[in-house]
């Protein structure tokens, strides 16, 4: 691959980034592990062979023309703050830049990618949204970073990459309560599933639900349906709600 050369199996983001900015979803293809993994694994803490991990962050990089800074992620709200000498490991759940060819990547199986710039592509953020990183505010400490910059909320915009879905996100009534417990709206976006006790989640609506509330208004990307669902979708996505043993893939946002 050649700079700028994106496997046509990977998904660039449908939304209206200013120029200079630049972002995509990389899916299961274009890369070199096997069997659970195959092909394009980027997680090198799920079992797969190292150096096939290191192969296809290798194709990733050279495909986008930037480095992606990795971090590890342990479901939280800290959000990491990238300059050029910033390594890959640490440990946050989001991660933000001004600097051109850093790319802010977070890694997922089945929780929520959301990827973030503003008007004038000044700043550009991703966050790692699962349930818990979501009823925590890891959106809201994403967002807080651009209002850092002075800059207004209705400029910024969010693309919502794959997850699993809301035919598939089934949760315990703990779940419902912590994210009530926050905003009590957000039982909208729970229905019951078929055993007592258990609920599906929404998960792409909670992450708009709560970027509304923040002022961002300007969302893209997941709607909830099939097509965007990584359990539902098994020769494209990773899923470790499906799979248990799986790989990862990541999105990524980037200045050039």
């Amino acid at each position: 691959m050649i700079a700028g050369d994106l496997d046509p199996g990977w998904i660039v983001p449908d939304w209206p980034a200013p120029p200079g900015v630049h972002a995509v979803c990389t899916t299961r293809a274009g890369g070199v592990s096997e069997g659970p993994y195959a092909s394009l694994n980027l997680g090198d803490h799920v079992g797969d062979a190292p150096h096939w991990v290191a192969a296809n962050r290798t194709r990733l990089a050279t495909a986008i023309g930037a480095r992606p800074v990795y971090l590890q992620q342990v479901h939280g709200t800290a959000v990491s703050v990238l300059e050029d000498g910033t390594p890959d490991g640490v440990e946050a759940d989001a991660a933000t830049t001004t600097h051109s060819g850093l790319a802010c990547t977070v890694m997922v199986a089945d929780c929520l990618p959301v990827l973030f710039t503003d008007a004038q592509g000044r700043r550009v953020a991703a966050a790692h949204a699962g349930w818990r990183g979501l009823a925590s505010g890891v959106l809201a400490r994403t967002v807080q970073v651009f209002d850092d910059d002075r800059g207004h909320r209705d400029q910024l915009m969010a693309w919502l990459g794959p997850c699993i879905g809301p035919r598939a996100f089934e949760v315990g009534g703990e779940v419902k309560a912590e994210f009530e417990s926050k905003d009590a709206g957000a039982a909208a976006h729970f229905r019951p599933a078929g055993a007592e006790g258990k609920w599906l989640a929404d998960l792409p609506a909670l992450a708009r639900r709560q970027l509304a509330a923040l002022g961002v208004n300007q969302v893209w990307g997941n709607d909830g349906s099939d097509a965007w669902c990584t359990v539902a979708q098994a020769s494209r996505f990773f899923s470790y709600r499906r799979d248990r043993v799986s790989g990862r893939f990541a999105a990524l946002v980037w200045r050039v």
